[in-house]
C-alpha cells in the first residue's frame, strides 16, 4: 500500500468516527434555582414574576392560573433515534387574586417524571382519608336546611 492509500484511509476512518460522535441540543428554558428562590408565594404577582424569571413558552390548556417552564437536553448519536436524556419541568401555580401560590420543579429519571423540589402555601386541610372526611362531616349536615333547599 503507498503512503497516499495510507493516509487517505486513515482520514475514511477518522471521518467515519467523527461522524459517529455524540451531539447535544438544548430545548426551552427553565429559570434557576436561585431565581426561584427569590419568589415570594403569596406575594408575587404574575407581573413580578415575568419581571424576575421571565415569561413562560407555556400556560395552563385547561388551566390558565399556571405557568409551566420546560427545558429538555437531547443526544444525538449516530444513525440512532434521538435520545433526551433531561428534561425539567418548572410549574408556577396562581391564585384567583393573582398571587403567587405554588412553585413546583419536575425531572426526569429512567423515563418516569419525579418531583425535585416544591413550595406550596401553607394550608389548613388535614390529610384524611374518604371514610374519616365522611364520618367528620356527618354530624355537621343539618337535614331541615337541605330539605328547605330542595322544596
Amino acid at each position: 500500500m503507498t503512503t497516499i492509500a495510507k493516509r487517505f484511509l486513515i482520514a475514511v476512518l477518522c471521518l467515519g468516527l467523527a461522524a459517529c460522535a455524540a451531539t447535544y441540543r438544548n430545548h426551552g428554558y427553565v429559570p434557576e434555582p436561585e431565581a426561584l428562590a427569590a419568589l415570594d408565594i403569596g406575594v408575587d404577582t404574575r407581573e413580578s414574576v415575568e419581571e424576575a424569571v421571565g415569561r413562560p413558552a407555556t400556560s395552563g390548556v385547561e388551566r390558565t392560573d399556571a405557568w409551566y417552564y420546560v427545558q429538555s437536553r437531547v443526544r444525538n448519536y449516530g444513525p440512532f433515534p434521538s435520545r433526551t436524556i433531561e428534561r425539567q419541568l418548572v410549574a408556577l401555580s396562581f391564585a384567583e387574586n393573582g398571587r403567587l401560590a405554588n412553585i413546583e420543579r419536575f425531572g426526569l429519571e429512567r423515563g418516569r417524571v419525579v418531583p425535585l423540589s416544591r413550595r406550596v402555601t401553607a394550608s389548613s386541610i388535614r390529610d384524611f382519608g374518604l371514610i374519616q372526611q365522611l364520618l367528620r362531616n356527618f354530624g355537621r349536615i343539618n337535614v331541615g336546611e337541605t330539605l328547605a333547599d330542595g322544596v
